[in-house]
């Protein structure tokens, strides 16, 4: 076995390197060569859970290496002020002739970087070519993550607005953005209406139990990538923002049981499960429509798979060994 440290994740799975890898991966669940069971998820005491999300990607499937794992991970939603990730764990990787465990890596990093690469694969195939004002809800890792990935599909981007829960929080994000990224202008916004207002991108990453965005905020053309909610009691979105929108989604089966906008929308009769257009993977393999036209809302509501983790996770072991990297273990 070799153990991959956040480092190694680091070194090894650069973010236009996870774009690719994820497009083929999501590609790979729309045809059936995936086997992803739903995701539990248990309390661990106040805030805190537990999640097991295993999965397969199958042998044959031509796009992406068959493997099959598990990623035990902990949510921790104060950890960042604590100076941790909210997202703790591991994943665990396993060869599929003889079934033996061959690696096991940091989930953080990986998750943070694999969930960002899910959002630009969907921008890429959803949002208008043009688009030049990007607002991040939500100041945390995710918003560092999906700032990194927005620039790489849609270089276009000129502006990033930012609203976040603390004021202070916000202004770091931005500050350290504005560094990294010269060219982009930067701006800090006391309230998520303002921050969107305008937009043609937005990227929902925050922890709320609550809306913080409402459809009648949404510019006519803008893509929205929804990603911070991931259990059915939380929802970043009102109801009038999904049924406003042209929806995608990761995978159906986990969008019908946890995806809260969504399940809401649906047993309040906003609308009916059919406003589902599409798995991502299928506007990827061109088996069903994007944007049809310029003044379209689409909406990509992100849930993460497994399928995603085990992509990443099997190109960092691949990457691993060819470089040398990671610690070896013997389960022996």
């Amino acid at each position: 076995m070799i153990v991959l440290s956040d480092t190694d994740i680091r070194s090894l799975l650069p973010m236009s390197e996870a774009i690719e890898i994820v497009e083929k991966a999501m590609i790979a669940v729309s045809e059936g060569a995936a086997n992803l069971p739903l995701r539990s998820a248990m309390d661990v005491g106040g805030p805190n859970k537990m999640g097991v999300m295993p999965g397969a990607l199958m042998p044959g499937n031509g796009r992406i290496d068959a493997c099959f794992g598990v990623k035990l991970v902990s949510l921790f939603p104060g950890n960042p002020d604590a100076g941790y990730s909210s997202h703790q764990g591991a994943i665990v990787l396993f060869e599929p002739e003889h079934g033996s465990a061959i690696a096991m890596m940091n989930a953080g990093l990986l998750t943070a970087i694999r969930t960002a690469a899910a959002s630009a694969v969907a921008t890429r195939a959803l949002a208008r070519p043009d688009c030049s004002i990007l607002a991040m809800v939500g100041a945390g890792e995710q918003a560092e993550q999906h700032l990194e990935a927005m620039l790489c599909v849609r270089p276009s981007i000129r502006e990033m607005r930012v609203a976040g829960r603390r004021r202070e929080k916000a202004e770091a994000f931005a500050s350290h953005a504005a560094e990294r990224h010269p060219g982009l202008a930067v701006r800090v916004f006391d309230d998520v209406r303002s921050a969107v207002g305008g937009s043609d991108l937005i990227c929902t990453v925050t922890s709320s139990d609550e809306p913080v965005l409402m459809g009648e905020w949404v510019a006519t053309g803008a893509h929205l990538n929804v990603v911070g909610a991931s259990i059915p009691s939380k929802r970043e979105i009102d109801e009038d923002t999904v049924a406003r929108s042209k929806l995608y989604v990761d995978y159906r089966p986990s969008t019908f049981a946890q995806a809260g906008e969504v399940i809401r929308a649906i047993e309040s009769g906003r609308i009916e499960r059919e406003h589902v257009l599409a798995e991502i993977g299928e506007v990827l393999a061109g088996t069903a429509k994007g944007r049809v036209a310029a003044d379209d809302i689409t909406l990509y509501r992100s849930l993460g798979i497994a399928a995603q983790d085990l992509a990443c996770a099997s190109h960092c072991l691949r990457e691993a060994k060819a470089r040398g990297l990671g610690v070896e273990a013997s389960l022996d």
